[in-house]
């Protein structure tokens, strides 16, 4: 494997800590800057939707540009906007924050998963994008508990201080050992939108939607919920973060081969399900130590268990427009997590916070009834899924 691989996995690691670290400093920056938990859930909510518009926007506006020039540019603005974040004196100048973080974010990452299968061998290609994707879940299991204990310790601002450092340094690096990459033929947005032709297409995206909506609604204010229903200080809410984390890294190499194993429909509809059922228990498992941990466990798991079901079956249904179609889900991912956080923050403001988790699981529902609808819908292109 190249090594300057690592290098892109690394920085999706720094990009994908940016996005995460928020639901677990929330309470922290709510205190901070005087504003209620809901509306700096809202930070979460202006990533996504900028993170799902301007990624496939910005790539195909800059697709007549040198790979590695559009790369460290991007890697440049992100810096910038978080020392931005740090400094922030106010609200909405760490919203305004957020914005450009999640623009120069949603480039290096498409960047950086289009950049590493050129740097290897064909035989190393899909390796390559495991790498980089795999940085992002590493976010998740190391990132978002040390940036807890971090923030709790030092304040939030030096979390996003430290990301900054982090990103000029792994930019330096790849000053040095990147080579320049010619563009190639990009996918234009225009593409991606006339792909959606298909009501059975459209019905698989809005699962996704919907899911990660219902996931978020309760995921972007896990530490407030911990914190009000169970009375737990930093250190046990990074180790709940922690085992999510593991749990939901772990979900991912699950899902697939279940996937592999029976089949993406099946499989589909059998995590959604349990994913909905999950959510709902999750706020009567808060009384037992030993019951909350077996539930985090158990919601992590699927939590990343439906993205290969989803993805394996978007590609048999539609294997003449997949890599478009594995953008647009990408898309769909990213905007249901900022419906999910505008949820939950509806939810926190007007309820108690652990009716998220029943929100959640009600969105849920509904993805599950779309999703039944959309796979016995006739389909226009594509091949029969393995059922």
């Amino acid at each position: 494997m190249n090594s300057r691989v690592y290098l892109l996995a690394v920085s999706a690691f720094i990009v994908g800590m940016v996005e995460l670290i928020i639901s677990g400093i929330l309470p922290l920056i709510s205190d901070d800057l005087g504003v209620s938990i809901a509306i700096a859930g809202q930070l979460i909510t202006i990533f996504a939707l900028v993170f799902a518009v301007a990624g496939p926007l910005l790539l195909s506006f800059t697709s007549n540009v040198e790979r590695k020039t559009v790369y460290m540019w991007a890697l440049a603005v992100f810096a910038i906007a978080n020392i931005g974040a740090s400094f922030a004196p106010t609200f909405a100048v760490l919203m305004a924050a957020r914005f450009v973080t999640a623009a120069s974010a949603a480039l290096i990452i498409v960047l950086a998963l289009t950049m590493a299968p050129k740097l290897v061998e064909a035989k190393y290609r899909s390796r390559s994008i495991g790498l980089v994707t795999m940085g992002v879940s590493s976010a998740l299991v190391l990132g978002v508990p040390l940036g807890v204990l971090i923030g709790e310790a030092f304040g939030w601002r030096i979390i996003f201080v430290m990301i900054a450092v982090l990103t000029v340094l792994i930019g330096a690096l790849m000053v040095r050992f990147l080579p320049r990459m010619q563009p190639e033929q990009v996918v234009t947005v225009g593409q991606q939108i006339r792909s959606l032709k298909d009501i059975k297409i459209v019905g698989i995206h809005s699962v996704t939607l919907l899911v990660l909506a219902g996931h978020y609604t309760l995921y972007g204010y896990f530490n407030p919920f911990m914190q009000e229903t169970m009375g737990l200080n930093s250190f046990w809410i990074s180790a709940m973060f922690f085992i999510f984390g593991a749990a939901a890294v772990s979900g991912g190499g699950v899902g697939g081969w279940l996937t592999d194993q029976f089949g993406s429909k099946k499989m589909s509809l059998t995590f959604i399900a349990s994913f909905a059922v999950i959510l709902f228990i999750l706020p009567f498992a808060t009384n037992s130590m030993a019951l909350f941990i077996a539930a985090v466990i158990i919601w992590g798991i699927l939590s990343w268990s439906i993205a290969p079901a989803q993805q394996s079956y978007l590609i048999a249904v539609a294997p003449e427009t997949s890599d478009i179609q594995q953008s647009v889900n990408t898309s769909a991912l990213q905007v249901g997590i900022a419906i999910g956080s505008i949820l939950g923050g509806i939810v926190v403001e007007q309820s108690v916070v652990a009716a998220t988790s029943w929100a959640g699981s009600a969105l849920v529902v509904v993805a599950m009834g779309i999703a039944l609808m959309a796979y016995r819908a006739p389909r226009v292109r594509g091949s029969e899924a393995k059922t």
